[in-house]
């Protein structure tokens, strides 16, 4: 196995630690934001990639559309097939990497990704994928964390602590530099739109987001197995240093900003 053989492997494993669905519900208005920019509609063709456990994909098949959501970790796919079960939705869900999807070319009629395909290694290899599923002049569409506010201060964070990959790979949050992404689908899209929307987590106190991070996010939950307790005693002492610093109001709570860039390319 080569080097992204593993580093693929690595991000299977992390993935699947602790409970993304709780991260889920705090994104799920700006999924459902995402969709209603597409205006997807009954019979259109959708492919969500690195779904999660179907934020977008869920809204899509609500609205009527074909729906395939494919990830690269086992069990987001089988959080997400049990959801879209529960709610009854007539969905195809399907193990895959963002970077070599295996699906048919020009077979959608819009492609989505929201907070997931940003964190495969290879974004040219990413970008490349997403336009080849798509059909020419179906829309590419994707919601992208930047480098400003808590979540990428917080990647920073943690990877102050991590080993080093054995190959350098580009900031996931490079996907929110409008630049880059310009640069990325040059020769692939005909038109890009972007658009920078801001979100936030909220907590009662700076307690509660302490631990909500230690539930859900799984460079902490990976930290948390590798590092001996006194490092990683020291990695909650930043974690909570830095929502102190970057806390947003005075009344108590502790509500966290960070910005996202929603981008429209069509094929």
């Amino acid at each position: 196995m080569d080097a992204f053989g593993r580093l693929r492997e690595g991000m299977k494993w992390m993935w699947s630690l602790g409970d993304y669905r709780e991260v889920a519900v705090r994104l799920r208005p700006h999924a459902e934001a995402l969709v209603a920019t597409c205006d997807i509609r009954p019979g259109m063709a959708v492919l969500d990639v690195a779904a999660g456990n179907g934020n977008v994909a869920i809204e899509a098949a609500r609205r009527g559309a074909e729906v395939t959501a494919s990830d690269l970790t086992p069990s987001m796919v089988e959080m997400g097939r049990t959801r879209s079960d529960a709610e009854g939705l007539a969905m195809t869900w399907l193990e895959a990497d963002a970077e070599e999807l295996p699906l048919p070319t020009c077979s959608f009629d819009i492609v989505t990704s929201a907070f997931g395909a940003i964190f495969a290694p290879r974004p040219e290899r990413v970008a490349a994928e997403l336009f080849r599923v798509v059909r020419p002049g179906g829309l590419v569409a994707m919601a992208n964390y930047t480098s400003r506010g808590f979540l990428a201060a917080f990647a920073e964070l943690i990877s102050d602590f991590a080993t080093p990959a054995p190959i350098s790979l580009p900031s996931p949050f490079q996907w929110g530099d409008e630049a880059e992404v310009r640069r990325r689908f040059d020769g692939l899209a005909s038109s890009i739109e972007v658009r920078p929307c801001m979100a936030a987590f909220e907590f009662g106190s700076t307690a509660e987001a302490l631990g909500f991070m230690e539930r859900t996010n799984a460079g902490q939950l990976a930290l948390r197995t590798l590092l001996p307790e006194e490092r990683y005693r020291e990695v909650l002492k930043r974690s909570e240093c830095l929502m102190r610093q970057l806390n947003a109001v005075s009344d108590g709570r502790t509500v966290l900003e960070f910005e996202y860039l929603m981008v429209l390319a069509r094929a």
